[in-house]
C-alpha cells in the first residue's frame, strides 16, 4: 500500500455517508479515520480527540495563521470546521490511509491540496424526493429545517460532477460495495 493518500468521502445530509463510512472502517483497517477540528461545542458524550478536536475560536485562528490546516471553513456563522495536516501526518505515519468524511466544499478543497494523492467520492441520493423521504422519517427536522437540508443538498448536488467518482446510493449495501470497490482499486 503507498502511504500518503487520502480518500475523501462527502454528500448531502442524508444520503448514507456516515452509515457507508462507519463500514468502510469497520471492515478496512488500512484505513483510519480523519478527526476534524471544530470551534462548536461538544455534544452529549463527545470526546476531545475522538470525535473532534474542539478548539476555541482564538485557537482556531491561530492555526490558520500557522497554516496548519489541510483546508477549512466557517460552516455556520462563527462555527469553523477544519482538517488539520496533523491529523493527516499522524495518520500516514502509523502507516493508514485517512479517510476524510467532511462537506462538499471542504472535500473539494482538499481535492485541490492534495490533487492525484486524493480520491473524492460523492454519495448522491436517487432523487431529491428520495432525501426528503429519508430526511423526514430521522424525525429530527421541523419543516423548515427540513427545506432548508433540501435546498443545501440540491446546491451540493451541483457540484457532483467534480468529483473523481459519483455512487448513487439507491440500495445501502450495493452503494457501500460500490465504494469499497473504489477505495481498494485506489489504494492498492
Amino acid at each position: 500500500m503507498s502511504l500518503e493518500k487520502i480518500i475523501i468521502i462527502t454528500a448531502p445530509s442524508g444520503a448514507g455517508k456516515t452509515t457507508i463510512v462507519k463500514k468502510l472502517l469497520a471492515e478496512m483497517p488500512q484505513l483510519a479515520f480523519s478527526i476534524s477540528a471544530s470551534t462548536r461545542q461538544p455534544r452529549g458524550n463527545e470526546v476531545h480527540g475522538k470525535d473532534y478536536y474542539f478548539l476555541s475560536t482564538d485557537e482556531f485562528h491561530q492555526k490558520i495563521e500557522e497554516h496548519a490546516f489541510a483546508e477549512y471553513e466557517m460552516v455556520y456563522a462563527g462555527k469553523y470546521y477544519g482538517t488539520l495536516k496533523s491529523e493527516l501526518q499522524r495518520i500516514w505515519d502509523n502507516q493508514q490511509v485517512p479517510l476524510v468524511d467532511i462537506d462538499v466544499k471542504g472535500a473539494l478543497s482538499i481535492k485541490e491540496t492534495y490533487h492525484q494523492a486524493a480520491l473524492s467520492i460523492f454519495i448522491e441520493p436517487p432523487s431529491l424526493e428520495a432525501l426528503r423521504v429519508r430526511l423526514s422519517e430521522r424525525g429530527t427536522e421541523t419543516k423548515d429545517s427540513l427545506e432548508e437540508r433540501l435546498a443545501k443538498a440540491r446546491y451540493e448536488l451541483s457540484f457532483s460532477h467534480e468529483f473523481d467518482e459519483i455512487v448513487v446510493n439507491d440500495e445501502l449495501e450495493k452503494a457501500y460495495a460500490a465504494v469499497k470497490a473504489l477505495v481498494l482499486a485506489f489504494i492498492g
